[in-house]
């Protein structure tokens, strides 16, 4: 099978995929689906973390913003020992989607920044695709318009659509045990530091499987390829890029280049020494580009 980019990066992101997504001034429910805490006043801005994450990834981020912004993070259901709640069965991206197109409406907020990372990422190319007016500027840190690429660059929804079930229905059946075990394992490819690979371990170990492998098939069967034209909001893709990836760096840039060929205007920035959570192993780096991104 031809892969997009070199086996160590392939696994680094499948695992990340595997492991790793009301009122103001506090927690409140967008149906069911997600929780949202909001600091500080300014423009607004809204982060979305990636698959078995918590919101706590942010939270450098949050201190960076809060003084200048109104900054809103979503935690989604079933991750990082959210109860499930309105992710308990059934589809999970895509209602999430809506959900935070409802908090914005319902909340009266003017095309906020987005700001997401990995699956959050993605979730915010589909608001932009499917509810433009939301989204004022986007910034994705290392997702993909359609993440089957990974496996073959003519992989279609169709085409992986068994494997996908095969890889959701593993994930839910087994054991507590074996999934910790597998994310231990994992985590030195998409996060650099020990410090890192701990945080993601436990908030892993902390989320519902069954909500995790539901909305990695979800990941694996959406294409938004051929959504792209349609964003209007100024987009930055940030991507990491690491020697241990075992590719040059240009083979790299060739892969999200080419995936995102059909979004205009999108603006491509390498974040170098970092694996897939480039605020973590790279904050000083992740501060700048997002001050960049926001003026």
């Amino acid at each position: 099978m031809q892969n997009l980019m070199p086996r160590a990066h392939l696994f680094a992101v499948i695992m990340a995929i595997l492991a790793a997504l009301g009122v103001f001034g506090g927690r409140a429910q967008a149906a069911d689906r997600m929780t949202v805490t909001v600091t500080g006043k300014g423009p607004d801005v809204l982060l979305i973390p990636g698959l078995a994450s918590s919101a706590d990834v942010w939270d450098a981020t949050v201190k960076q913003l809060s003084a200048s912004h109104r900054v809103h993070v979503v935690q989604v259901a079933g991750f990082a020992g959210v109860p499930a709640a309105g992710n308990a069965e059934g589809p999970v991206v895509e209602p999430l989607v809506e959900a935070v197109d409802a908090y914005i409406k319902a909340n009266h907020l003017k095309s906020p920044a987005i700001i997401g990372h990995s699956m959050g990422g993605f979730t915010g190319l589909l608001l932009a695709q499917r509810h433009p007016e939301d989204v004022g500027r986007l910034m994705i840190v290392d997702s993909l318009p359609f993440f089957s690429l990974l496996f073959s660059p003519t992989a279609t929804p169709e085409s992986v659509r068994p494997r996908a079930a095969a890889m959701r229905d593993a994930t839910i059946a087994m054991s507590a045990e074996t999934f910790a075990s597998q994310q231990a394992m994992a985590a030195p490819r998409y996060v650099k530091s020990p410090e890192g690979q701990a945080l993601m371990l436990a908030w892993s170990k902390a989320s519902s499987q069954s909500v995790v492998g539901r909305a990695m098939y979800d990941l694996l069967t959406t294409d938004a390829r051929p959504g792209l034209g349609a964003v209007k909001a100024p987009t930055i893709l940030l991507y990491p890029y690491d020697p241990a990836m075992g590719a040059p760096a240009a083979m790299i840039e060739k892969t999200y280049g080419d995936a995102y060929a059909g979004l205009p205007g999108v603006t491509l920035k390498r974040v170098d020494d970092s694996r897939h959570f480039i605020m973590l192993d790279q904050p000083k780096a992740f501060a700048e580009a997002v001050e960049t991104f926001l003026n």
